[in-house]
């Protein structure tokens, strides 16, 4: 006979202000990693099964909420912020009495779900499991206080702790399961009759015990998960520790990361075998990386895929582009959103690409500007040719066919097609559509001004 498994609900507490954040944007909607706080904590929730989760907002007001549509979440407004215990009562009205309650936290970010898993199974019926850690300097931590026989008596938050109590090293994190009939009952009790005048959640471990309710600890495999965002030093040295763990992860699968210092995945990376990166790469979005693709320092490559063998030289920006095989990008080249970039085709220094697909084997080599255009196989484009797509209202097409080749400093004024095998003459400005297999060339005739003399400006007396 199968026993029915309770219900999972989760209660993330996300209403702070973060007043040392020093910032009109709500705490939790600060990013790590490209994404929200809060966004981290909600996919660690869904990741361990929760199947319904809470979410308690306050400073912000909608903005919280806002940044989260579409997402199946419920939202509970804590008016007024009154303390943790406080919080959790706004979403117990909620909750399924028969249901076991995870609490967590919007600014605590990195919490793993393994540890969490260890404190869901610590939990039970009659059993309240907290999560606690051990530290050299506890700080701001409240203190566990324990019997002499080891068992937790209750815990007791910094300011209200004598000086024997601020000794002892293991603190609670505020992580904390137990069940909702037996959370209910706690929370009802509460009182705020402390130094700060707030209704503790910490209270309901000295009523576990006093109901004979077992109280069983877990703690984290590391320190960084239970850390904290109160300031954007806090976020910033969490930023480096989420970015080392990510870089960690995609060298033990084979990427070759220069240096794993100088690294930012603000998204998710998919990469084949053999894969460089260099140094101070921003990866941002949804990126794919094929076999042997090579990315140089200081490039940002943003919701794109790259496929095997091509290189991305130094300084590009790439953006929601498809490149194919053995290309060659960069040095300094922009490829913009909705490009693609067939297999063998090199995009060279200081060239921009945009809502353009570029054919196998062409190349836009040295400081061209190429947009909303169909350029064919093996096409050249040279030096300083722009595709003048906007006429100051709408855009328009430009269409290359194969084989073609555009001498520098050339301007193609769209709509404008080029057919297949033509020969565009340097200094060109193209209005009109080029044929096939010909030579078309626009260009005044060079002429040379006898006795012509630079303007002066008045009162000079210079030559």
């Amino acid at each position: 006979m199968t026993t029915k498994r309770s219900p999972l609900e989760i209660v993330i507490l996300a209403a702070g202000k973060g007043t040392r954040m020093y910032s009109e944007l709500p705490k939790v909607l600060h990013e790590l990693g490209g994404r929200p706080l809060l966004a981290h904590v909600v996919a660690g929730a869904r990741a361990i099964g929760g199947d319904v989760i809470h979410v308690i907002y306050g400073h912000g007001g909608e903005q919280v909420p806002a940044r989260f549509a579409g997402e199946t979440l419920k939202w509970v407004l804590q008016s007024e912020q009154l303390g943790t215990g406080h919080a959790l009562m706004q979403a117990m009205p909620q909750v399924a009495r028969d249901a076991m309650v995870l609490v967590l936290y919007g600014d605590v970010p990195l919490i793993q779900t393994g540890t969490l898993r260890q404190l869901l199974a610590a939990a039970g019926e009659r059993t309240l499991a907290i999560l606690t850690a051990e530290f050299d300097e506890p700080g701001g931590y409240g203190r566990i206080v324990r019997e002499r026989g080891g068992k937790v008596a209750r815990i007791v938050e910094r300011k209200d702790a004598s000086a024997e109590e601020l000794a002892i090293k293991e603190i609670n994190t505020g992580f904390l399961a137990a069940p909702a009939r037996l959370l209910n009952g706690w929370l009802a009790s509460l009182n705020n009759e402390n130094a700060q005048g707030e209704y503790y959640l910490t209270d309901v471990i000295a009523m576990a015990v006093a109901d004979g309710v077992e109280v069983a600890t877990v703690q984290p495999a590391w320190e960084w998960e239970i850390m904290g965002v109160n300031s954007k030093r806090e976020l910033a040295q969490l930023e480096r520790i989420y970015q080392g763990n990510q870089a960690d992860a995609l060298m033990q699968q084979g990427v070759t990361l220069r240096d794993p210092a100088r690294f930012d995945l603000r998204g998710e990376l998919s990469a084949g075998r053999d894969v460089m990166i260099d140094i101070n790469v921003i990866l941002e979005g949804r990126v794919e990386l094929g076999d042997g693709v090579e990315i140089g320092p200081n490039s940002l490559i943003r919701d794109a895929r790259i496929d095997s063998g091509t290189v991305v030289q130094a300084n590009c920006v790439i953006e929601g582009a498809d490149i194919g095989r053995r290309c060659r990008i960069g040095p300094f080249a922009r490829i913009r959103p909705e490009t693609r970039i067939a297999d063998a085709a090199h995009i060279g220094n200081f060239v921009e690409i945009k809502k353009s697909d570029i054919g196998e084997g062409s190349k836009v080599n040295h400081l061209s500007n190429v947009g909303d255009s169909e350029v064919g196989k093996t096409v050249n484009i040279g030096a300083g040719t722009i595709t003048c797509n906007y006429d100051g209202v709408n855009k328009h097409r430009t269409i290359i066919g194969d084989h073609v080749f555009i001498g520098s400093g050339t301007q193609l004024v769209a709509p404008v097609t080029v057919g297949d095998d033509a020969f565009i003459g340097a200094g060109s400005t193209i209005a009109r559509d080029a044929p096939s297999g010909e030579l078309t060339l626009s260009r005044v005739k060079q002429r040379t001004i006898a006795g012509w003399r630079r303007p002066k400006k008045r009162g000079s007396t210079g030559k």
